[in-house]
C-alpha cells in the first residue's frame, strides 16, 4: 500500500481503554509491557518510516532535509493511536492510516518533505520492520532479566553445592541429589535461553524491504534512471539495516516468515525454561514438603478466604506464561505456509500472538529474576524429607554393593522385598535388613548404616555443580 492511496475515515466506535493487564498479571507493570504496547508499536512503525527516509537520503534518492523533517515528525505523540487502530479496520493493517497522518504532519512543516514519506514502500515493509524493532527492544529487556536470573541461580548453586535433598522422579523419591545441582540445572536452562535470544537479536531480526510484491520495483522507480538493481539491493538494504540497527536479509521476506517463526520458537523455549523453575518451586514449596519459600512482600500470596496462606504467586505467574507462549508460537509456525508474494490473513494473524508471546515471556523473565533473587532454601526440611522413606531412598546404592556378593538378581529381589516390608510396617529399612539371613557375614551393622546414609550418596552432584558454574554467562 503506497502513501498515495488515501486512508478512509475511521469508523465510529466506543472509546476503548488500553489493555491494562487485568487478565495477564505476569506482565502487568513490567518493562516489557510498555516496550510492546500499542504506543510502542506505533512508534516503531514511525521509526521504520523515518529510518527508510534516512537510508534513501544516504543513497541519494531522498533529499537530506526531507529525511530530517520526516524523522523529526515521526513521533507517536503526534498521532492518535486509537484513530489509527479504527482506520485499520478498513485497510486490514494500521500502516495506511499511519502514513496518512505522518504525511499530514510533515506537510504542515514542509510540503516538499511530505512528498518523500513512505516513498516506494508498502505497508508490510513498514510493519514487519517495526515488528522486528519491537522484538529487538523487548528481547534486550528479556535477555537482561535472564542474565540477572542466571546470576542469582549461580549464587544458589554455589551456596547449596552440598545441600542434600531428595531427588524425585515420577513424583516419588528416587535417589539423593543436591539443591545446588537443581539450581545449576535451572541456570543452564536460563543461559541456553539467553544465548538463543542473543543469536536472534544479532542475526535473526531483519529489516523488511521488498515493495509491493517483493521486487523492490517501487524503490527502484523512485530512485531514478541512474539507479541500478544491484546498487539498490546492496546499498539501500544495508543503509536501512544500519539506520534501524537490524540485520540485512538476503531476500525480501514478505512471504518467507522464518524471522517470525524462529522468534516464536525461541520465546517458547525461554518461557518453557522459566516454567521448569516455576514448576519445581511449586512442588518444593508445598506445605508437606516445605523445602523452599518464595520471597515475601506485603500482601503477596494472600488468600481472599484463608488468612494463613501465602501462595507461591511468582511461580504461578511464571508457569501461566510458560503454558501460553508455546501455543502462541504454534500460531506463528502455522503462518509459515503463506500463499503468493504476500498473504491475505496469515501475515495479519501473526501480530497479536507475537506481541503476546513477547510480553508474556518478558513478564515471566522479570518475575523469574525476582524469584531467584529472593528464594529461601530450607536445608533442614530437605534433610527431614530424606528420612521419609526410612533409608529406601538409597536402596540403589545398597543393591550395587550387594550385587557382586549375592548376585544381581538376588540382591534386587532381597531389597525389593525388604523395601515393601519396611513400607508396610513403617519401619526403617535398616531395621528390616538387620539380622536378615542373607546378609549374615556380608555387612556389619555399621556398614549397613553407612550405606543407608543418604548424605553419602550424591554421586557426582558436587562436581557437576562445579562444572556447570564454570560456564560463563554472556554479557
Amino acid at each position: 500500500m503506497t502513501r498515495d492511496q488515501p486512508a478512509p475515515a475511521a469508523p465510529a466506535g466506543p472509546a476503548c481503554p488500553p489493555d491494562t493487564g487485568l487478565l495477564s498479571p505476569v506482565r502487568a507493570g513490567t518493562r516489557v509491557e510498555a516496550a510492546v504496547s500499542d504506543t510502542a508499536w506505533l512508534q516503531a512503525m514511525l521509526d521504520a518510516e523515518a529510518a527508510l527516509a534516512r537510508a534513501q537520503a544516504r543513497c541519494g534518492t531522498v533529499p537530506s532535509a526531507a529525511a530530517r523533517t520526516i524523522t523529526a515528525c515521526a513521533r507517536a505523540g503526534h498521532l492518535d493511536v486509537r484513530q489509527v487502530a479504527l482506520a485499520a479496520r478498513e485497510t486490514a493493517n494500521p500502516v495506511v492510516a499511519l502514513v496518512q497522518a505522518l504525511t499530514a504532519h510533515v506537510a504542515a512543516r514542509s510540503p516538499e518533505a511530505a512528498e518523500y514519506v513512505h516513498r516506494g514502500s508498502t505497508s508490510q515493509d513498514v510493519f514487519d520492520t517495526a515488528a522486528m524493532l519491537v522484538a529487538a527492544r523487548a528481547l534486550d529487556l528479556i535477555t537482561a532479566d535472564l542474565h540477572e536470573t542466571a546470576a542469582a541461580l549461580a549464587g544458589l548453586a554455589a551456596r547449596h553445592r552440598d545441600t542434600v535433598m531428595a531427588g524425585r522422579t515420577l513424583t516419588l523419591h528416587a535417589v539423593p541429589t543436591t539443591f545446588g545441582l537443581k539450581a545449576a540445572g535451572w541456570r543452564e536452562l536460563v543461559l541456553d535461553a539467553a544465548e538463543r535470544l542473543s543469536r536472534i537479536t544479532a542475526h535473526g531480526l531483519p529489516v523488511s524491504l521488498g515493495g509491493a510484491a517483493g521486487t523492490l520495483a517501487g524503490y527502484l522507480q523512485h530512485a531514478g534512471p541512474a539507479a541500478t538493481p544491484r546498487a539498490l539491493i546492496e546499498d539501500l538494504t544495508a543503509a536501512y539495516a544500519e539506520e534501524t540497527g537490524l540485520s540485512a536479509p538476503a531476500l525480501p521476506w514478505h512471504a518467507l516468515r522464518t524471522p517470525v517463526t524462529d522468534l516464536g520458537a525461541a520465546l517458547a523455549h525461554t518461557a518453557g525454561a522459566l516454567g521448569k523453575i516455576a514448576a519445581d518451586v511449586q512442588v518444593l514449596t508445598r506445605t508437606e514438603i516445605g523445602e523452599v519459600t518464595e520471597p515475601a512482600a506485603a500482601g503477596r500470596g494472600a488468600s481472599s478466604a484463608m488468612p494463613h496462606k501465602r501462595n507461591p504467586v511468582l511461580a504461578t505467574l511464571i508457569r501461566s506464561a510458560a503454558l501460553q507462549v508455546p501455543a502462541l508460537a504454534s500460531v506463528l509456525a502455522h503462518c509459515m505456509p503463506a500463499e503468493d508474494e504476500r498473504s491475505a490473513g496469515l501475515w495479519h494473524a501473526e501480530w497479536q500472538p507475537l506481541r503476546e508471546a513477547l510480553r508474556l515471556t518478558g513478564g515471566a523473565a522479570a518475575t523469574a529474576a525476582e524469584l531467584a533473587r529472593g528464594l529461601t532454601v530450607h536445608p533442614d526440611r530437605m534433610r527431614a524429607n530424606l528420612e521419609a522413606t526410612g533409608g529406601q531412598i538409597v536402596s540403589e546404592r545398597l543393591s550395587a554393593v550387594l550385587a557382586p556378593r549375592l548376585g544381581t538378581a538376588e540382591a534386587k529381589q532381597l531389597l525389593t522385598h525388604a523395601s515393601h516390608q519396611a513400607a508396610e510396617t513403617s519401619r526403617p529399612l535398616a531395621d528390616v535388613l538387620a539380622g536378615h539371613p542373607a546378609l549374615k557375614g556380608v555387612l556389619t551393622p555399621a556398614e549397613l548404616a553407612g550405606l543407608l546414609d543418604p548424605v553419602a550418596y550424591t554421586g557426582a552432584a558436587a562436581a557437576l555443580v562445579d562444572r556447570s558454574l564454570a560456564r560463563p554467562a554472556a554479557p
